[in-house]
Parts: structure tokens; sequence; C-alpha cells
């Protein structure tokens, strides 16, 4: 099949190139459609660990993708969003643990109980925003990287200890599957891509809207963005809560998949994970968010198969060799390979 180049006249040229006679939203739109056939074929190909495995991938995804809304598009730099990972976890891990005593219905907590995490995350999120605009770069990293570490401690607090569990953490269990054809570990697995899809969306929607512009605005001039009428001080803390929802909603879900809830899951090293997650993606690239999930799940696992000894070593190089492959993301190499084949195709 040959590589064509055609461009409509008076038509945008970037609406208009054409590659083997399909337009560039249309190769989007057929990877889109390949993708979706993929999550639908997974569970049925690979044994119910290696679906474990993508659950939890996607779940990462989607904390990734709350801290891209606020660091990548937003500019506010963050150490701390294991604290709402934690934050959501815990929320739905509580729910789950005391809502079957008070309403006998355990499905009913599973299948709801991301409404009440969304919004406690959402609260929590934007309250710690606001004394946040007093801070900008690394004394904002700072104040994030004091919540991420203060979380796991207060979490084991004895005075919180009814709730938490304390040290030892809350154990749950796995809800059976509301579909008969599909197990447990599959049905989760759809229960979670289809919260990754919804809410994957909605950071589409919101970035190419009036407020995703006045994120992007604030993020590479706020004085400028100040000028032109743009609320700063409100876009920064509701930016700051829906990142925190986000991250919580992934929690909640990662509480859902692993059946268990304990304050040292949710240390500094996890925030760490996040951010590193969102540089391999790409910053401020939604679909990225994906790869950074894949990223660091996937790659501390074979480094640890490689050498068990060396294996935060092994981690460390597949990280540099990541950022120097592709320096602005896995989205960034995307696109540089995207204008490449239409530059050969002209």
């Amino acid at each position: 099949m040959s590589v064509q180049s055609t461009i409509t006249p008076g038509a945008n040229p970037a609406n208009s190139i054409r590659l083997a006679g399909i337009t560039l939203p249309m190769w989007r739109k057929l990877w889109l459609i390949g993708f979706i056939v993929l999550v639908i074929a997974i569970p049925f190909i690979v044994k119910n660990f290696t679906i474990f495995q993508f659950t939890l991938a996607a779940i990462y995804a989607i904390a990734i993708l709350g801290l891209n809304l606020l660091t990548g598009f937003n500019g506010q730099f963050s150490l701390g969003h294991s604290a709402f990972y934690a934050l959501g976890a815990y929320t739905m891990a509580i729910m789950m643990d005391n809502w079957p005593i008070m309403a006998g219905d355990y499905e009913v907590t599973f299948l709801v109980g991301l409404f009440p995490v969304a919004i406690v995350c959402l609260v929590a999120g934007f309250l710690f925003g606001l004394p946040a605009l007093r801070l900008d770069g690394l004394y904002l990293a700072l104040a994030t990287f004091a919540l991420a570490v203060a979380t796991p401690q207060l979490l084991k607090y004895n005075h919180f200890e009814e709730f938490t569990g304390g040290v030892q953490g809350i154990n749950l269990l796995k809800p059976e599957s509301a579909i008969g054809f599909l197990n447990d570990d599959q049905f989760t697995y759809f229960y979670v891509m289809i919260v990754l899809g919804l809410l994957f969306l909605g950071a589409w929607n919101l970035i190419r809207g009036r407020t995703g512009r006045a994120m992007v605005a604030i993020r590479d001039n706020p004085l400028a963005a100040k000028a032109m009428g743009i609320n700063t001080a409100l876009y920064k803390s509701g930016t700051f809560g829906v990142s925190a929802m986000y991250t919580g909603i992934a929690g909640a879900l990662s509480a859902l998949a692993i059946e268990y809830v304990a304050p040292d899951s949710f240390t500094f090293i996890l925030a760490v994970s996040f951010l590193v997650g969102l540089v391999v993606g790409g910053v401020a690239s939604i679909p990225g968010a994906i790869v950074g999930g894949l990223f660091i799940l996937f790659i501390p696992n074979f480094a640890e198969e490689v050498s068990k000894g060396l294996s935060w070593a092994v981690y460390g190089a597949f990280l540099i060799l990541a950022v120097y492959v592709m320096p602005t993301g896995a989205a960034g190499l995307v696109r540089i390979i995207t204008h490449r084949l239409i530059r050969i195709s002209r």
C-alpha cells in the first residue's frame, strides 16, 4: 500500500494530511479501536495473575493522570500524591469493612463506593490546595513531600486504629463477579477499565475546554493569566482537588484489587513512582499515563527477575535509558515519529 500526502484546498493542513488515504484523525480512531479490542481480549487470553497485573497498571495510570492534571497541565509540582492515594484506599476499605454490618449488602459498596471516595478526595485536595497557593516550585514540592511522609504515620496512630486498623491495616474480601461468564479477576479488571475510560474521557474534555485552557495559561505564565482575568487561586485549588480526586479513586480501586490496605503500602516511594510514570509517559499527555502505569508496574518486576540484589540498580538503568531515548516521554516519541511519517509522505 502506497503512502500518499494530500491537502484539501482551504482546509487546515493538519486535519487534511492523508497517510495511505486515511486522515490523521482516522488513524487516531484506528489506534483507539485497536486499543479497546486489546483491552477486551486480554482477560480471556492470559492467566489470572497477569489479569491482576494489568488491573494494577490501569489503576496506576489513573493516579498518574491525576498527577498529570496538576503538574503537567497546571504547573504545580507535587511529591505527595501517595497521600491522596492512601486516602482513597482507606475510605473505600473502611466503607467496605463496615457497610455489610449496616446495610447487609457488600456488593453495593463495591459498585457505588467510588462516589463518596471521589467527594472526600476532592474536598481534601481542594483544602490542601488553598494553603499551597502561597507556595510554588521547590517550596510546594517540599510541602507535598511532608504530606507523603506524614500520611503512613498518621494511619498508624493509635487513636485512629479503630478505623484504620493501625499497623495491621484492613483485610477485605473481593466481591464476587456480577456477570456469570466472568471470574472475579476478570470482573474486577473490566470494572477498573470502565472507570479508567470514563476518567480519561473526563480529563480529555476538561483539558480541551475553557477550564483546561485556563489551567495551561496559569502554567505557562501566571501573571499574564491573572491579567487576562483568570482567577488563578480558584483554578489552582480546583485543579488540586480534581487531581486528588483522580488519585483517590485510583487508591480505592487498588484496595478492591489487592483486597488489603496497610500504612506501609503508601510510602514516599509510591509518590516517586507516580512521578516516574508521569515523566516516562509524557508530561501534559493524557494517553501517556497508560504507558507510565505499565512502566512503573512491569519494569521493577523485570528488574527483580534480572537481579534480586541489584534490582534498584537495574531499574535505575532502565529509567535512565527511557529518559535518554524518550526525553519528552512516550507521548513525545509518538508525536516525533508521526511528524516524520507525515514529512516522508509529502
